[in-house]
């Protein structure tokens, strides 16, 4: 496991809101709460633990961008992400502002 979660941390990057919206456009973005670790989540989808990432949909921890969000987002396209790529998905959690 190790190894993925290193594969995947060396994927992990910076973006702005205007290079996901593609991703939003095909429905491929998914959208972690500040209270999860990232990559936890990214490990999680690629290992396809299905009962830890239902738990997650439940709890509204993980969820594709809302309207709201989207429109928000949409006003603001240098909003920034911290985002990995997990095929077929984009995993994104905003930066928090400081």
């Amino acid at each position: 496991m190790s190894d993925l979660r290193e594969e995947i941390a060396q994927s992990l990057d910076e973006a702005a809101w205007d290079w996901l919206m593609p991703h939003a456009r095909r429905d491929a973005l998914i959208v972690v709460s500040p209270s999860l670790d990232l990559l936890d989540v990214g490990v999680e989808i690629a290992q396809d633990n299905a009962p830890q990432i239902q738990t997650w949909i439940t709890k509204k921890l993980i969820q594709k961008p809302s309207v709201d969000q989207l429109t928000l987002w949409n006003k603001t396209p240098e909003k920034r992400f911290n985002a990995i790529i997990v095929q077929p998905f984009v995993v994104v959690q905003e930066q928090s502002v400081a």
